[in-house]
C-alpha cells in the first residue's frame, strides 16, 4: 500500500506545480524603433540571433559601415548582415542574451521580449539601460 500513496502523493504533486512557460517565441523580421532597418531573428545553433536584413533608409555608395565600433578592425564591415543581437536563449519570461548598437558602437547584456504586439529590446551598458520597441512586419 505504502508504494501506491507515494506514487498518488508524487502526481498530486506534480500536477499542482505551477508549469513554467516558456518564453513567447520572437522569431521573424522586425522593424527598428528609429525606422532604419529590419532585423531577422532566427534560430543560430542552440540559440537565437538577430541580423541586419535590409535598410529602410537609402544607403551611401559601398554601403553602411560600422564606423563606430570599439574595435577599430571592424570600423569598416558593411553593417547589412551584421548581428545585433546574438546567443539569445530562453531565461524566465524573455530571451537573454547579447546586443550590439551600431549607433555608438557599444555591445550589451540584452533581454528581449514580446510586449504586446511589439518587441521589447531592452539592453544595459555599465549602469545605463534602455528600452527599444520593434514592430513586427506581416
Amino acid at each position: 500500500m505504502a508504494p501506491i500513496r507515494i506514487a498518488f502523493a508524487a502526481a498530486a504533486l506534480i500536477a499542482s506545480s505551477p508549469v513554467l512557460a516558456a518564453p513567447a517565441a520572437i522569431t521573424g523580421q522586425w522593424k527598428t524603433d528609429d525606422g532604419k532597418a529590419v532585423v531577422e531573428i532566427a534560430k543560430c545553433g542552440a540559440s537565437l540571433c538577430g541580423k541586419i536584413r535590409r535598410f529602410l533608409v537609402r544607403e551611401p555608395v559601398g554601403g553602411l559601415k560600422d564606423s563606430k565600433n570599439a574595435d577599430k578592425t571592424k570600423r569598416t564591415r558593411k553593417l547589412l548582415g551584421a548581428p545585433l543581437l546574438w546567443d539569445l536563449k530562453p531565461e524566465a519570461n524573455n530571451w537573454a542574451g547579447q546586443g550590439y548598437s551600431p549607433e555608438d558602437g557599444q555591445a550589451f547584456r540584452a533581454a528581449v521580449s514580446i510586449e504586446g504586439d511589439r518587441l521589447k529590446v531592452h539592453g544595459c551598458m555599465k549602469y545605463m539601460c534602455r528600452n527599444a520597441y520593434w514592430t513586427r512586419i506581416r
